[in-house]
């Protein structure tokens, strides 16, 4: 439930805390914005709030072309519903770029049926799950037309419509111009440049946002010839389906967003592209929200104050990243890494980019269902991970195993545990960074315990209640800033 006054304040104050959270209808226009567009805000009683911009567009409101509401960062997944919401818009991010909507296999996954599942979307959002796919595609179609020059006919498919026809028409019913007023519009757009084989796309966040340290965990952790980080920047190979491709991404502090430059190879799959970068960035965090939580505790306080901005970093590809967490298990980071980049090497196919950086596809499951222990051991892997990353390929392309966002998270660390070499540790932490669930904590983590001064698992889990439901976040501010913590603390 949106409090008018309160939601109001918040629009006439330009509240950037507010970006996402709710959207304004005005009467008066027939209009919807952010609560932080530019114009002047509209009188009180000439105002309609929305949970989400696909409401606002079901009761008739067009989106501004000042403020932008695709650009509208989303909300973090807070409870049930929410995360429920969450994976069918995930869903259908996915479908706009293979053409399936599997609402079934969403209900599957939160042990609902789908009648609940349509409820709790349009409870949650205002909208029918068909009212939602409609507003995602018409939305990411008018952020293409405006940012980018991909032919018309391009982004029509991109965005998930099945004829240049069907997307005029619905264009032009939904917003009362053709596609074509738009391009126009970015024509006029001098600071655009004309590239035939990259585009760049704007992901907005609410500030503040620790760049830096992003990169710096990243960093840490590079895949070689898979991915490349330097001092203000993030590329990587990439390949979703049949599709492959790069990207390369760096920040654009005035517009609290980052700059995601794509090859046009990865069109087809852009609205899944992008919802992995969000993802992997933790672009839908409330940082005022979590910090409001977080500094009411003194042991997390002065870290804080010094990093308000900062991220749990995610996964762009889950079977990526959990590989890479078993391997990285009882070794440094710096040893899973080389570890990593052998592992990639010997079974990523090659990829060519235009940065010599970057060679390489990561590897895949399917690739790795065809390896042999001996292949995988002949790296200086040890038998227990090689079985585990073995076991892992076949869950993962034959058992069911979906290491995605939004994935109810009891149930996937279960089927985690259960694969041979998957303790606690590793399900915790893949749960924190692939499943982007918000409070998870690997009280088995040795830098955790010692940075709470010495204690045991149990004790720093129960450290952790008070951090709850952000505990991802708390684990950040305890690797990073948390080490000089009395030896004797336990409480």
């Amino acid at each position: 439930m949106i409090e008018r006054h309160i939601a109001y304040q918040a629009l006439t104050s330009r509240d950037t805390r507010f970006d996402g959270v709710f959207f304004v209808g005005v009467t008066s226009t027939g209009i919807y914005c952010r609560p932080v567009c530019p114009v002047k805000p509209p009188r009180e009683e000439n105002c309609l709030f929305f949970a989400s911009a696909s409401a606002a567009e079901k009761a008739s409101f067009r989106p501004c072309l000042r403020c932008r509401p695709e650009l509208a960062p989303g909300n973090a997944p807070l409870d049930h519903a929410h995360r429920v919401a969450g994976r069918v818009i995930q869903c259908i991010d996915e479908s706009l770029s293979n053409g399936h909507t599997s609402l079934e296999s969403v209900a599957r996954h939160f042990a609902i049926s789908l009648r609940q599942l349509r409820r709790i979307v349009q409870s949650e959002l205002g909208v029918s799950p068909l009212e939602l796919k409609q507003t995602r595609r018409l939305l990411l179609a008018k952020q293409l037309l405006t940012e980018t020059r991909l032919p018309v006919t391009e982004i029509a498919f991109a965005s998930g419509f099945a004829s240049l026809r069907l997307f005029n028409d619905v264009f032009r019913t939904r917003y009362r111009m053709p596609p074509s007023h738009l391009r126009r519009l970015a024509a006029q757009d001098k600071t655009s440049p004309l590239n035939n084989e990259t585009s760049t796309l704007l992901l907005s966040y609410r500030p503040p946002y620790d760049w830096q340290a992003m990169l710096e965990f990243l960093r840490a952790r590079m895949i070689q010839g898979v991915e490349y980080v330097d001092s203000d920047s993030y590329a990587r190979t990439v390949q979703i389906g049949s599709h492959h491709g790069w990207l390369h991404v760096s920040h654009n502090q005035a517009k609290n967003a980052l700059n995601v430059r794509f090859s046009h190879s990865l069109s087809p799959v852009l609205p899944a592209m992008l919802q992995r970068l969000r993802n992997l960035f933790d672009l839908s965090a409330q940082p005022q929200a979590i910090y409001a939580h977080l500094v009411q505790d003194p042991l997390l306080q002065a870290s804080l104050e010094k990093n308000p901005g900062l991220r749990v970093p995610g996964a762009f590809d889950g079977f990526e990243m959990v590989v890479r967490a078993i391997l990285g298990q009882q070794v440094t980071v710096k040893a899973a890494t080389t570890l990593g980049c052998r592992f990639a090497d010997a079974f990523g196919n090659p990829c060519q980019t235009p940065l010599p950086q970057l060679n390489r596809l990561s590897p895949q499951a399917e690739r790795l269902c065809t390896a042999s222990v001996d292949d995988i051991a002949r790296l200086g892997i040890v038998s227990a991970r090689t079985k585990s990353i073995l076991a892992l390929a076949a869950a993962c392309q034959h058992g069911g195993l979906r290491l995605e966002a939004g994935a109810p998270p009891d149930q996937l660390m279960a089927q985690l545990r259960a694969l041979p070499g998957i303790g606690p540790w590793t399900a915790s932490y893949i749960a924190m960074r692939a499943l982007r669930w918000p409070d998870a904590f690997p009280a088995e983590d040795i830098a955790i315990r010692n940075n709470l001064g010495n204690v045991s698992s149990k004790q720093a889990g129960e450290l952790s209640q008070r951090w709850r439901p952000w505990r991802s976040y708390a684990v950040l501010h305890i690797w990073k800033n948390l080490s000089q913590v009395p030896k004797k603390r336990t409480k």
